[in-house]
């Protein structure tokens, strides 16, 4: 055999558009919540690639899934429909307040049809005025151009060009704002249940309920992006669903496919009508490989010992950063729910994150940051004791170095 071309980071530079800036090491392989890169070194996995492994590395009902489904077909097209695509859309209405289920193949895609379906209803129903799209400041839905201009960060949309129309950003937790801005030209609300790359922001409770008021009396659709909030995240299936508050659409990716590439938006069979034949599309949308997958990661996440199991991590998190923290002061809170959690940086440690993330990294252990003073933690859901315990000695070696 003739022995296999060598790649490196060195390549990435001469061959890959520049607007990533990965770490030097290339990871080769992954077990639960381990990894290892090209020269054999072991990484603790608290990022799980950016909220997306939720049963960890090679989870064996992932790989099963997707080795069985591999022998017996792949893709078809939305001329027909398949068997995997079919039973994942049957379990997802019953773990949620949805009736139909519209597949794509991320996050931005599945926002991408929420807010064309929330367009076209308000057009239908009442007419082209009423389409003003309200959003929130630091909000993230994709980087598509329709929904990097709803997200709220002006730096990721600006000098594109022209930007989508009619779509205003507030701000986040702020009801009095919204209640004065909102009125019967509004055609959605699009937010996120708990803010992610804005700096893992928890709404009141007193914000997401009034939100959901203001919506039903100008008749307005709420939007929950649940595309790093769902699948298990929070502890809850749906994040929504431990706030109380029901949404009229709600986007799903990330955890979805445990690491296989699917997006979902979900809706109730009064507003589906309106997306009817030859509206919207996707070529791979309902893929039977990334369908598959999908059914076997919800199969397994919606067990209630995994969903407790959350709740239960998120303690061993706090209490390890807690720990952390009494020896080397440098974090001001710990926000966020379940395991989508931040460590806010104090005053002293403004703007470091990304610091700590390659310090994190040296002494072995994955982490990422939301934002230049946030480091943000979105491991497996299924990670055990012991490699919470292991990465958070590294996380403390790491943090030693940085204060010396």
């Amino acid at each position: 055999m003739a022995m296999e071309h060598k790649v490196g980071r060195q390549l990435f530079d001469e061959v890959m558009v520049p607007c990533y800036s990965p770490m030097q090491i290339v990871p080769v392989k992954g077990q639960g919540a381990r990894v290892w890169d090209q020269d054999d070194r072991e990484y603790i996995d608290f990022a799980g690639g950016i909220a997306v492994s939720c049963l960890g590395h090679c989870h064996p009902v992932m790989v099963n899934a997707l080795k069985e489904q591999a022998d017996k077909l792949w893709h078809l097209s939305n001329v027909m429909t398949n068997e995997p695509a079919l039973r994942l859309a049957q379990k997802l209405t019953e773990h949620s307040f949805a009736e139909k289920v519209f597949f794509a193949n991320s996050g931005a895609e599945a926002n991408e049809a929420a807010l064309k379906l929330a367009r076209r209803y308000a057009a239908d129903k009442f007419g082209p005025e009423k389409s003003e799209i309200i959003s929130f400041q630091q909000g993230f839905h994709g980087r598509t151009f329709f929904t990097v201009t709803v997200g709220g960060q002006a730096a990721y949309s600006d000098g594109f060009g022209p930007k989508p129309g009619d779509v205003t950003h507030l701000v986040y937790n702020d009801l009095s704002t919204l209640a004065e801005h909102m009125s019967e030209r509004t055609c959605a609300v699009m937010m996120e249940p708990l803010q992610g790359e804005g700096g893992i922001i928890s709404p009141t409770q007193e914000f997401i309920q009034g939100v959901r008021e203001l919506c039903d009396k100008h008749n307005a659709l709420l939007i929950f992006d649940e595309v790093q909030t769902g699948n298990g995240r929070t502890g809850d299936f749906y994040a929504y669903q431990g706030l109380g508050v029901t949404p009229d659409i709600l986007s799903t990716a990330k955890s979805l496919g445990g690491g296989f590439p699917i997006g979902a938006m979900l809706t109730t069979s009064e507003l589906a009508v309106h997306l009817k034949v030859g509206t919207h599309g996707s070529t791979y949308g309902g893929n039977p490989l990334a369908c598959a997958v999908a059914e076997a990661v919800v199969d397994e996440v919606t067990k209630p010992e995994v969903l407790d199991g959350v709740k239960q991590r998120e303690q061993w998190f706090r209490e390890g950063l807690a720990q952390i923290n009494a020896k080397y002061p440098i974090f001001d809170e710990v926000r966020g729910k379940g395991l989508l959690l931040g460590a806010a940086l104090n005053e002293e440690w403004q703007g470091r994150a990304r610091d700590i993330l390659l310090a994190a990294g040296e002494e072995g252990l994955m982490v990422l940051v939301a934002g230049a003073n946030v480091v943000r933690f979105t491991p497996s859901l299924v990670i055990d004791k012991a490699d919470i315990d292991e990465g958070m000695a590294r996380l403390e070696r790491a943090i030693a170095k940085l204060h010396q």
